[in-house]
């Protein structure tokens, strides 16, 4: 059954504005390659009616309707949109996965994550309201100090396509529990969540100007608001060769930025696994959302003793993973989100196999689907360190496969890369885990696990993977300016400079 597409224009200053250029952007489902819809797109002359608008958010009754209402005013608001979302959970569970193609469980979990983190953020901005004038202990006790947590300002939210609307509130959360005013530009690719955000914002009486929302294209709306002289912070994520774009801009008028970016991510198996509990984990860890994850641990560097076994395994456990269309019951793998980014993959396959690399497993289109943008499950071995497909991020389900004898040849192994966001090692030995995760050059390591994700705890990365956190109490913190404010208290003359004569 069809799933109906609202039909949206822009969310500025809490209502529907439609695009000042008139451009719309079609929808096309990954899983039929049919339009669907379409969406607005943004350019520079709309960047501009957003941004005045948050910064109106911001001074509107000399910032007491947000930017200096308590956070306990703030929590009500990210309550009701919890609340809403939870709501329409089925509806846009179904919206998510016809936009994106993730199987619709996926999309069902991933709304349960949107409803948990505001929450989340919820309690942290009440939690704000005691922090403020946090006293500062002093070696003088003529003075007397206190720390103010302000938002940062007005904030632009650049979001990718994997994670549509959960992506948008690891940011859009933090950032109005901070009291920032935002304006969010999900991916073209995948608007349609964010753009009911808007609804839900709408619903809930959100004041006018506190999250406006622009898809549009990168150069035309995104560049827009990474350049432009009111917004006070970017925080992006995506690709890192927009990323180097994004913080040259930024640095034009010293605006800070948190970037989190791509990944290839290691996850080390050791010789002592339960393997199936390790195969389905490593499946997991690069399967999941079809393989477009930047935290996938898209490199498998096995212990060469139980290498044979554990591949064995690994296809058999491949071969089992139904590959459908995502709104089937069941589903585990669905299309990539757009034919670029299919034809980005196959070429990666491609250009492994003309480099020497052996496809163990997949490497193709599905036999059985003739239409969609689908890759099937994919591993690849008989790789060297210098090969495309061990160095680049592919954002696809494609695994690729080097054996290790030593444990400091696996650590050398799992950092050799310019990325460090996420990785994992596996081991029934504790002490090996707590060592290898101490050496591991990523921000998030997992243990006997690999991807999953908390709002309560922080996440980023390093090297190309970028700088900054998301999440936990970090991601607020991101988007507070921290201001000291210290008096003098003593009755007395301070005594530097000699008084004059009388």
């Amino acid at each position: 059954m069809a799933i109906p597409i609202p039909s949206r224009q822009l969310f500025i200053n809490g209502d529907w504005a439609e695009p000042l250029l008139k451009k719309r952007i079609p929808i096309i489902n990954p899983t039929t390659e049919e339009i669907i819809g379409d969406i607005p797109a943004a350019t520079a002359e709309d960047v501009d009616v957003a941004v005045q608008a948050a910064r109106s958010a911001l001074t509107r009754n000399k910032g007491k309707d947000w930017a200096f209402a308590s956070g306990a005013v703030r929590a009500k608001y990210l309550r009701a949109i919890a609340a809403k979302i939870k709501e329409r959970k089925p509806v846009l569970a179904k919206l998510e996965t016809v936009d994106c193609g993730k199987p619709l469980s996926e999309s069902e979990a991933d709304m349960d994550d949107v409803i948990g983190c505001f929450e989340y953020y919820a309690d942290l901005a009440e939690g704000l309201d005691a922090k403020q004038k946090a006293p500062i202990s002093l070696p003088m006790k003529t003075f007397k100090s206190y720390v103010i947590r302000e938002p940062i300002g007005v904030v632009a939210l650049i979001v990718p396509w994997n994670y549509p609307l959960l992506m948008a509130t690891w940011k859009v959360a933090p950032a109005l529990a901070a009291g920032c005013a935002a304006i969010l530009k999900p991916s073209e690719l995948a608007s349609v969540t964010c753009l009911e955000l808007g609804e839900v914002c709408r619903e809930v009486d959100l004041p006018a100007g506190v999250l406006n929302i622009l898809p549009g294209l990168g150069p035309e709306a995104g560049a827009s608001l990474a350049s432009h002289p009111h917004v006070d912070k970017i925080s992006f994520t995506g690709s890192t060769v927009t990323a180097v774009k994004i913080m040259t801009a930024a640095a034009q008028r010293v605006k800070p930025v948190t970037l989190e970016l791509g990944g290839k991510g290691p996850i080390v198996v050791f010789e002592d696994v339960d393997i199936d509990k390790a195969v389905e984990w490593t499946i997991f860890g690069c399967f999941y959302t079809n393989g477009q994850i930047c935290s996938a641990t898209s490199r498998l560097i096995v212990h060469e003793s139980i290498a044979a076994e554990f591949l064995d395994r690994l296809v058999k456990w491949s071969e089992n993973i139904k590959i459908s269309d995502p709104l089937e019951e069941g589903c585990k793998l669905g299309p990539i989100v757009s034919r670029g980014q299919y034809e980005k993959v196959m070429n990666f396959i491609s250009n492994a196999k003309s480099e020497g690399a052996t496809i163990l497993y997949g490497g193709n289109r599905p036999k059985h689907l003739k239409k969609g943008f689908f890759v099937e499950p994919t591993i690849i071995t008989d790789v060297t360190t210098s090969m495309q497909i061990w160095r680049e991020e592919v954002f696809g389900p494609v695994l690729c496969v080097k054996t290790f004898t030593t444990e400091e040849e696996a650590i050398e192994l799992a950092n050799d890369t310019h990325y460090g966001l996420g990785g994992a090692v596996v081991s029934k030995d504790r002490e090996r885990c707590d060592r290898v995760s101490k050496l591991l050059q990523n921000g998030a390591v997992w243990v006997n696990c690999s991807q999953p994700c908390f709002c309560q705890a922080p996440f980023g990365g390093t090297k190309w993977s970028g700088f900054g956190r998301e999440l936990g109490e970090w991601g607020l913190e991101s988007y507070l300016s921290v201001k000291q404010v210290t008096e003098y208290v003593s009755d007395e003359q301070w005594g530097w400079y000699q008084p004059p004569k009388q």
